[in-house]
């Protein structure tokens, strides 16, 4: 009974969320929820579910559900959905609670608590417990971090009956986002997708030295797409890959950790980025496109600089690939380029089909499409039943022969439709997050319903029981979404509560006044302090959540103290870079999640594979202060083809360079020089602006008057750079310099006021007259009274393609250098040989 019961409560969530998630309540006129109403209804199905699928403690009943933890459930479900139930009282009265709201409030935070540590476990309940004392004990802090203190009715009502807690942003995207992303990921590996997306990176780097470890690399990047956690990524893949990387001769240490590496990296690899790229939209107030331009080159970077790696060290080890079917150079070639061109052709066609039909079609292409889509299902269902399915990969079962990609490819062609939704919604149409995912998972919905009944009718097999199997997977796969979601859901509820006591007590202002005094005003110990921060407040806690926190607590402090400093920092490379700190906690010890899972599996020491991940992961440590000082490779600035190849090219060769340097290995064992001179080269590649900026100054200082020409001679999409002066809030005079960007051409007030930034007259500088709430100004940090007193125009400077050119003569030095080595090494190793014989 209870089984049915959490079985039903889960499945009704997910058809909760498609519901709210989908346009019906609108074409209905019913079942029409706000954002305040939907949250609610969101955590209370998640603490409900809490205390009835975690026991409170490892002595606990397994077999049944204690009274005391239903009574816990029904108490969590009620206090969840306090807000969908008595919302028209309390918006008729706000800011005075009843007896009975403060008594749910507190009832609910506790609950809170509690289910976040029996799902999450303690890390993030401490910091939460942390951030609620430092509420009530703000009097007794120290004089940097010290506030009035908040009474308990002003802490409950703040947090539990207002949007600004624990019923705030967090929960909000996890509300409209998430749970639907979730949902599909579940769904797509309920399909069958997740072990297809293994066996064909197997297939396509089996052969290659150190094949499995590259798998791992590879299948932990396409999960990424769609996964929610770094942990269930390891799990996922790291059951086949890790004992298949020992199998070929890793050490199970090495092991753990390249599967470890690979799978935190999922998590800033987009579409998804772990769900933070839509957290990113609400934080950055940039559309999604954008936050996926500016985030996929590093991401995509540090999964390649991750394979070489890889490669460095089946080197050293000598590790040979896994045997592969013997197939004629020529024939191989002909394979690759027919599968490449094919792809290209089937991309442009179905792009450019879609378009025409569009155009032809007009209100009728929706249906046209949907109907075409359908059959293009059938068709791949139809040709895919002519072979036989995929086998579960047993990692312990020894590897004889490689399959042929395409033999692989061909048996799960359908599972590519509901990706290609996902991805034609989010980056062709546009649409909302929340709206692209609910295409997508209504496709693979129709996908897992359908898939195995029609497998039968052209198998010619027993048809009810396939019709069974799919209902059953169904079902399974809506519950066990909402499964996956309840710790991803109380975690975002947690983390409003810091968000909360930020917004409540001022800390996010006291923070910067805290960093700036450890700091010293220096910009590099600031960075390195605020990534240890961050490093600190991401260990042991989901990655939504682990986001909010960093960029709630830190990435206001970047802004605020590089703009001090004269440093323009474009606002998403800020939330990038406090991001990657947080998810790196994730592998680095001693609470690495990620290396804890991955140990798991190796049964291998965590602490080991904690610190070997780490020193695996330094390629990706390093591209949050690129960022920072050369936005470039998040493609900021950069307007045309030519320019993003060159970018890509010379940002590519410098994170490679990086990573045989920490490998001590380019191309045979380097000596302590030659990595240094690896590392000055790398340096060289990822800031060639420094070098030139030594001979010349980067910009050009315009005064004031200039401002608004500048704004509105510049091309669409640019941005600009200016310095402000002014009065903070605490009194103290600050001159900023900040970096905005500009939409499409227009009158240069309108341009501005697009960012929402008004300027006046006054004198000989702007005054800042309005900065709209919320917007991408009041982001930066900008303010009414400031005035605009100067604007930064780039000055012309010698090519940065000279300290370029210098780098790479080094690199082609030292690999000079050391293939001379390695041939004196198999020349002497030759000699010995012949003299034993």
């Amino acid at each position: 009974m209870t089984g049915l019961i959490l079985l039903c409560t889960a499945v009704a969530w997910s058809l909760f969320q498609l519901w709210y998630a989908s346009p019906l309540p609108f074409v209905f006129g019913f079942g029409i929820l706000n954002d305040t109403e939907a949250r609610a209804i969101h955590l209370g199905f998640a603490l409900f579910l809490t205390f009835l699928a975690y026991p409170a403690l490892r002595s606990s009943p397994r077999d049944r559900v204690p009274l005391a933890d239903w009574v816990l459930a029904a108490l969590g479900a009620f206090a969840g959905a306090y807000l969908f139930i008595f919302y028209g009282d309390l918006a008729g009265r706000p800011g005075q609670p009843s007896t009975l709201d403060l008594v749910t409030g507190t009832i609910g935070i506790l609950l809170l608590l509690e289910a976040t540590r029996r799902a999450l476990g303690l890390p993030m309940v401490i910091v939460a417990g942390v951030f609620i004392f430092y509420t009530f004990a703000g009097q007794y802090m120290p004089d940097v971090i010290q506030h009035r203190g908040a009474s308990l009715v002003k802490f409950i009502n703040h947090q539990w009956l207002t949007t600004e807690g624990v019923f705030g942003i967090a929960l909000g995207v996890s509300t409209s986002f998430v749970f639907l992303f979730v949902l599909f990921g579940t769904l797509l590996e309920k399909a069958g997708a997740g072990n297809w997306m293994m066996q064909i990176s197997i297939a396509l780097l089996g052969h290659l030295r150190g094949g499995p470890a590259k798998v791992a690399v590879v299948s932990s990047a396409l999960n990424g797409v769609v996964s929610g956690s770094s942990v269930s990524n390891v799990v996922s893949g790291g059951i086949f890959t890790i004992p298949l990387m020992k199998r070929t001769g890793l050490s199970g240490v090495k092991a753990g950790a390249i599967e470890a590496s690979a799978s935190i990296n999922g998590q800033i690899m987009p579409p998804v980025m772990g769900a933070a790229a839509f957290l990113m939209v609400e934080y950055v107030g940039i559309p999604y496109s954008e936050i996926v331009k500016h985030a996929l080159l590093p991401a995509v970077f540090s999964y390649i600089a991750l394979l070489y790696m890889v490669h460095l060290e089946s080197v050293k080890l000598d590790m040979q690939p896994i045997p592969q079917r013997p197939t004629p150079a020529r024939e191989r070639w002909i394979r690759m380029g027919l599968g490449l061109t094919g792809s290209v052709l089937a991309v442009c066609l179905l792009y450019y089909g879609i378009l025409g039909i569009r155009a032809a079609f007009g209100a009728n292409a929706p249906l046209l499409l949907a109907i075409g889509g359908a059959a293009l299902y059938i068709a791949t269902i139809w040709y895919s039943s002519r072979y036989p399915d995929l086998e579960l990969d047993d990692p312990n079962a020894p590897i004889l022969e490689l399959p042929r990609a395409w033999d692989v490819t061909r048996t799960g062609l359908d599972f590519l439709i509901p990706i290609a939704v996902l991805l034609w919604c989010l980056m062709v149409e546009q649409l909302s997050p929340g709206l692209s995912a609910f295409w997508a998972t209504v496709t693979i919905l129709a996908i897992v319903a359908t898939r195995k009944p029609l497998m039968a009718i052209f198998r010619k097999e027993d048809f009810a029981s396939s019709v069974g199997a799919a209902a059953w997977d169904l079902v399974d796969g809506l519950a066990l979404g909402a499964r996956n979601m309840i710790g991803i859901a109380v975690a975002t509820a947690t983390a409003g509560i810091v968000v909360g006591t930020i917004t409540l007590t001022g800390l996010g202002l006291m923070m910067t006044e805290l960093v700036e005094f450890i700091s010293g005003g220096n910009v590099i110990m600031m960075l390195i302090l605020i990534a240890a921060i961050s490093l600190v407040l991401g260990m042991g806690i989901p990655t939504t959540a682990n986001y909010i926190l960093v960029a709630t607590l830190m990435a206001p402090v970047v802004v605020e103290l590089g703009s001090q400093a004269g440093l323009a920092i474009p606002l998403i490379a800020v939330h990038l870079f406090v991001f990657y700190f947080g998810i790196m906690a994730d592998i680095t010890p001693p609470v690495g999640l990620a290396s804890f899972a991955a140990a798991a599996i190796s049964k291998e020491d965590p602490i080991a594979t904690g610190f070997q991940g780490a020193l695996y992961s330094l390629r990706t440590a390093i591209l949050p202060f690129v960022f920072i000082f050369n936005p470039a490779i998040l493609l900021i600035g950069v307007d045309t083809w030519a320019h993003t190849i060159w970018v890509a090219a010379i940002s590519l060769a410098a994170i490679l360079l990086f990573s045989a340097a920490t490998m001590n290995w380019f191309v045979t064992k380097s000596r302590l020089w030659e990595s240094a001179v690896l590392l000055l080269a790398c340096f060289s590649l990822f800031r060639p602006d420094w070098w030139v900026n030594q001979i010349s100054p980067p910009y050009e200082e315009l005064p004031a008057s200039e401002f608004l020409r500048t704004v509105q001679e510049a091309p669409a999409k640019a941005r600009i750079n200016f310095v402000v002066q002014g009065i903070d809030l605490m009194g103290d005079d600050v001159r900023k310099t900040v970096n905005v960007p500009l939409g499409e051409p227009g009158e240069p007030l309108q341009r501005l006021r697009a960012i929402g930034l008004t300027v006046t007259p006054a004198g000989d500088s702007l005054m800042i007259s309005n900065v709209a709430f919320g917007s991408y100004a009041k982001r930066i940090g900008l303010d009414v009274g400031y005035d605009v007193v100067a604007v930064l125009k780039k000055a012309d400077q010698p090519s940065t393609a000279i300290p370029v050119s210098i780098a790479l003569i080094l690199t082609a030095g030292i690999a000079g250098l050391q293939f001379a080595r390695k041939r004196a090494d198999r020349s002497g190793a030759s000699l010995r040989g012949t003299a034993r014989k």
